[in-house]
C-alpha cells in the first residue's frame, strides 16, 4: 500500500476551554489545517515544532522516550490537549513533537476515536461507511 496523506483540522483544547470560561472570544481559538500522513501503525499523533510554535500547544511530559519507525529511541514533548478534525468527526488526543518541519503524522489512537479508515483501493483517509453519520466507538 502506498503512502496516505489526509487534511487535518488541528485546533488548541486549552483555548478552546478558555473560550468556553470567557477568558478568550471564539475568535481566538487557534487553529490550522494540515496535511497529515496517516500513519495506522503509529500508535500515537505527532506534530512538529512549527505547527507546535504557531498553536502553542501547552506541554504535558518533557522529553518521553519513544522508539521511531526506523528503531532509534528518542525523547521527546507531549503536548496537548489537541482538537483533531476530519470531515464530520472529532477527537481529543496528545502528540509528540518532532524536531523542525518533520512530516506530522496521524497515529491509530486517534483515527480510532474519529472512527476512520484508510480506503485500501483509493489511498485515502474515510470516515467508516458502517457509520456514516457519527462515530461509533467500542468501550
Amino acid at each position: 500500500m502506498g503512502m496516505v496523506y489526509a487534511d487535518i483540522e488541528l485546533i488548541n483544547g486549552q483555548d478552546v476551554l478558555d473560550a468556553q470560561r470567557y477568558l478568550i472570544g471564539e475568535d481566538e481559538i487557534r487553529r490550522m489545517p494540515v496535511r497529515m500522513l496517516v500513519d495506522s501503525g503509529s500508535f500515537m499523533m505527532a506534530i512538529n515544532e512549527d505547527i507546535q510554535a504557531c498553536l502553542g500547544f501547552p506541554v504535558v511530559e518533557e522529553k518521553r522516550p519513544i522508539e521511531l519507525a526506523n528503531g532509534k529511541l528518542v525523547r521527546l514533548d507531549v503536548v496537548g490537549p489537541i482538537k483533531v478534525r476530519f470531515a464530520n468527526r472529532m477527537a481529543i488526543c496528545s502528540a509528540f513533537v518532532l524536531p523542525g518541519d518533520s512530516e506530522p503524522l496521524l497515529g491509530a489512537i486517534p483515527m480510532e476515536e474519529m472512527d476512520v479508515l484508510i480506503h485500501p483501493k483509493r489511498l485515502e483517509l474515510v470516515v467508516n461507511p458502517m457509520h456514516p453519520d457519527a462515530a461509533i466507538l467500542r468501550l
